[in-house]
């Protein structure tokens, strides 16, 4: 089983592939991680339209078989909070287009479901992240890290799976 994890951001928006074999003991490997990126000085109808191609190469790339999204709930600025919404709806509306199921999950579940606490920060993530999955290296930009911890988190919140999370063997 594959999921697609965003962390939504129209500038910055993270991506990670995480494979579980239920094979191996539900066994759980980072397939990939990175981000797409948009630039600030093109048009926003395009900037959108780029993040939705982008994301339909990562699905038909990758195939998996449910995306899961960090829902976007409070942010100071409105501008910003405005275009990460927007990214998050055309990560939804790709990946259900593309057939997959999608899930939405808020910034404390993610964090309750990865670090045990939802008050964790964003070091404190990114060591979770690093460390159930064995990466040796921090994911640059953060936000790749970002978007495994919210794969992550719908494995653990799936009815159905209880994970164990490491490299397979």
């Amino acid at each position: 089983m594959f999921v697609l994890g965003i962390d939504p951001g129209l500038s910055r928006c993270g991506y990670g592939v995480l494979q579980q074999d239920k094979s191996k003991s539900k066994l759980v490997k980072a397939v990939a991680a990175g981000v797409i990126r948009t630039s600030p000085k093109t048009d926003l109808a395009i900037r959108l339209a780029e993040l939705q191609e982008e994301i339909r190469a990562l699905i038909d790339e990758y195939k998996p078989d449910e995306v899961a999204i960090e829902r976007v709930l409070f942010q100071v600025n409105v501008s910003s909070a405005m275009a990460t919404g927007q990214a998050a709806g055309v990560a939804m509306a790709a990946a259900a287009s593309s057939g997959c199921a999608v899930n939405l999950y808020s910034p404390n579940e993610v964090k309750l479901a990865v670090a045990g606490w939802g008050g964790a920060d964003k070091k404190q993530m990114e060591h979770m992240v690093q460390t159930l999955l064995s990466i040796k290296k921090p994911l640059r930009p953060v936000d790749a890290a970002d978007a495994v911890a919210v794969a992550l988190c719908h494995l653990a919140m799936k009815p159905s799976s209880s994970i164990l999370v490491g490299e397979a063997k």
